[in-house]
């Protein structure tokens, strides 16, 4: 997967970017037509100007549709985790939308089995 990663505000390490690179390349067995994507990592600062936590947006591109995220952790990884299970929930919805539209007498086959 096509991916762009940008860190506001400071360099990011090496490890990271490619833990995160690994992290998303897992998604492509979930639905193999991700065409890219874009990862913005942000410091987020309280009141007392210390970093507070890291914050993670993470977006997706498909044909027809772009899936989007945004995360909040005491690290970038917590924040990668929790955004990669929030991806999958959101890819397996798709593609069972795409899976419908495609096939619209599955629903039909479906219901029936269930009543009888």
């Amino acid at each position: 997967m096509k991916l762009q990663v940008h860190s506001i505000h400071f360099d990011a390490d090496m490890k990271l970017l490619e833990f995160i690179q690994s992290k998303l390349n897992k998604l492509d067995t979930f639905y193999d037509r991700i065409t890219g994507g874009e990862v913005f990592l942000k410091l987020d600062k309280g009141d007392t100007k210390k970093i507070k936590s890291k914050m993670l947006e993470v977006k997706i591109n498909l044909p027809g549709a772009t899936l989007f995220v945004k995360e909040q952790g005491k690290t970038f990884e917590e924040a990668m985790d929790i955004a990669i299970e929030a991806l999958k929930i959101q890819l397996k919805r798709f593609k069972e939308k795409i899976q419908d539209k495609a096939n619209p007498t599955r629903n039909v086959l479906v219901s029936m089995a269930m009543e009888s």
